[in-house]
């Protein structure tokens, strides 16, 4: 019997999904059954409704072509996503979506395309690439995944980083942060896929939708995350020491 039905809206798999980022939402769907839990899998594409009851978030990183093809729908649903985030769903956005759902992103021709303001950061396209594994330190524990973005991102005063780089260039590659986190909503350069590598994250966000769309607090299964957890450590040991 199931422990409840949980919505999970992957936005803009087609123009925003790149380097693997389609494995978080796999990732988060079957953690849930593995958790006792019905995942309901939505794939939000341009100019098509966005689906009621959205109790979990995703999108992924994208070409500078694909963050312009989205532009449009998202300042059409800008409102309905600010209220989601607002009203506590968790949000993983991964490199483009984190830029999108930031104050502004600024091509290196000088576009500047519009953020929703959800997290308050800025980003500049530029011509170095930021690219290679990643070791971070955060409310999760050690997380590892792989950078590969061109944007330089900047925090506003008083946002909070997603993590502290230990290895790697993160936000911009200096001043040793990594993604943005306001409430629920988490952006992050990290590829990877970043879920199936760190199941703690995953499953914090599984926690938050849990308890959102069943008023419940989250019951956990036993999934085996021996081989999850015996890749990430030999990563940060091979990284970071």
């Amino acid at each position: 019997m199931s422990k409840g039905r949980i919505n999970l809206v992957h936005i803009y798999p087609r123009e925003m999904s790149i380097y693997g980022d389609l494995g978080n939402t796999r990732c988060l769907a079957s953690r849930l059954r593995w958790h006792g839990y019905e995942a309901v899998v939505h794939q939000h594409h341009p100019g098509t409704e966005f689906p009621e009851d959205a109790h979990l978030v995703v999108g992924g990183g994208g070409q500078d072509s694909g963050q312009a093809r989205v532009e449009a729908d998202l300042e059409r649903n800008g409102d309905r996503l600010k209220a989601l985030a607002a009203d506590g769903t968790p949000m993983l956005m991964i490199c483009g979506m984190y830029q999108l759902f930031g104050n502004a992103f600024i091509t290196v021709e000088g576009r500047s395309l519009p953020g929703l303001g959800i997290l308050d950061v800025t980003t500049r396209g530029n011509a170095k690439r930021m690219i290679g594994p990643v070791v971070l330190d955060t409310e999760f524990g050690e997380v590892v995944g792989y950078e590969n973005h061109s944007g330089s991102t900047v925090l506003g005063e008083g946002q909070k980083p997603f993590g502290t780089v230990r290895s790697g260039m993160g936000n911009n590659g200096t001043d040793q942060t990594e993604g943005a986190t306001t409430g629920n909503v988490f952006g992050s350069y990290l590829h990877g896929p970043i879920l199936p590598a760190n199941p703690a994250f995953a499953d914090a966000l599984i926690a938050r939708a849990v308890e959102r769309a069943t008023g419940r607090a989250f019951e956990p299964g036993t999934p085996d995350d021996t081989l999850a957890d015996q890749a990430r450590l030999r990563q940060v040991r091979r990284l970071v020491g």
